[in-house]
């Protein structure tokens, strides 16, 4: 005679380990849930760059810009258009402020934003833009020829009709406000003249 048989132990996990599973699982789609609220969406900077991102470190100091061919930057052209560039420029619903920049110090160059986005940077007395040719597409602001050059992240756009060339760079997705001033004031402070392709 055959010994009784014990059923065998059912193949699988156990119940302590679909507990633990399950526990973790909620813990994961809280965590989820809880980050989502705190941090917002993953691409509100993509959406507007202009937004103040709480988790981004606000600029403490002047900004620090890359040296570029300028030759003209030091004439009396360049130092009569900063000099009247004094002010904040404007920007939707808001303001951008007047920044410091770092020394050494570039001749002809403002620059304009709030402490987390990335800043708007006028340089007058640059070298002609290679972009500018015979045939390039200019687009006039309160009178002034610019040529509108796109780059990643931000456009530049030259003025391209005064005895010297101005450059303003604008991040992605700001309003027209800063060009539609400074070329307000450069059509008043900077005689035009003929394009030079």
């Amino acid at each position: 005679m055959n010994a009784p048989t014990t059923p065998a132990p059912a193949a699988g996990p156990s119940r302590r380990a679909v507990v633990a599973a399950a526990v973790l699982v909620a813990l994961l789609v809280a965590g989820v849930v809880l980050a989502s609220r705190f941090l917002g969406p993953a691409d509100t900077a993509a959406q507007d760059p202009t937004a103040s991102n709480p988790m981004a470190a606000p600029r403490t100091g002047p900004v620090g810009l890359v040296p570029v061919e300028a030759p003209d930057a030091g004439s009396p052209s360049c130092a009569s258009l900063v000099g009247q560039l004094t002010g904040a420029l404007p920007n939707g619903d808001g303001t951008l402020e007047k920044l410091p920049v770092a020394d050494p110090a570039p001749a002809g160059a403002v620059v304009w934003g709030d402490r987390v986005a990335e800043p708007v940077v006028l340089r007058c007395g640059l070298s002609k833009p290679g972009e500018l040719t015979p045939t390039a597409q200019l687009r006039v602001v309160s009178g002034v020829q610019w040529l509108p050059v796109e780059g990643t992240g931000a456009s530049t756009w030259f003025a391209v009709d005064r005895p010297v060339y101005v450059a303003l760079t604008l991040p992605d997705g700001l309003g027209t406000g800063p060009l539609q001033t400074v070329s307000e004031v450069v059509g008043r402070v900077l005689p035009a003249q003929p394009v030079r392709p």
